[in-house]
């Protein structure tokens, strides 16, 4: 059964590349192997990409698993043609409750330099909306 699935997810993936004006939604395991033009990888956090490492298991275990998560996370940087976009987040809900969040391991491993990185659009925002409203407040000649 899940043979099957996994072949009509990769022909409907296959077919479907063919057409630009489409939004492909795939889990890095299924997306092996494929490429888009632009690929964006959301919420790229500690204990989501890695996924929560087990303390009680043993170091190389954990070490092995690790290895494997970023095997995962080179899967998914890598089926990018043209742009490639990561984010995560700062907060996430988890059940009732917010909790915070961290960049996942993997970006800083990436090695990102100011020429690839871009800066927090909403921080932008806010810095804007500071500015007009300084402007706004300077007399007018």
């Amino acid at each position: 059964l899940d043979v099957a699935r996994n072949i009509a997810l990769l022909s409907t993936l296959s077919e479907r590349e063919q057409d630009q004006d489409v939004v492909t939604l795939s889990t890095l395991h299924a997306a092996k192997g494929l490429e888009w033009p632009h690929v964006m990888l959301a919420g790229v956090t500690e204990g989501m990409l890695p996924f929560k490492l087990d303390d009680s298991r043993a170091e190389d275990q954990r070490q092995s698993r690790l290895e494997e998560e970023r095997r995962l996370m080179y899967v998914g940087i890598t089926r990018a043609r043209r742009t490639l976009a990561v984010s995560w987040t700062k907060k996430r809900k988890k059940g009732r409750d917010m909790v915070i969040c961290q960049p996942s391991r993997f970006i800083a491993e990436m090695q990102l330099d100011a020429a690839t990185s871009r800066e927090d659009p909403r921080e932008k925002l806010r810095q804007l909306r500071a500015e007009f409203a300084l402007k706004a407040q300077l007399p007018t000649t």
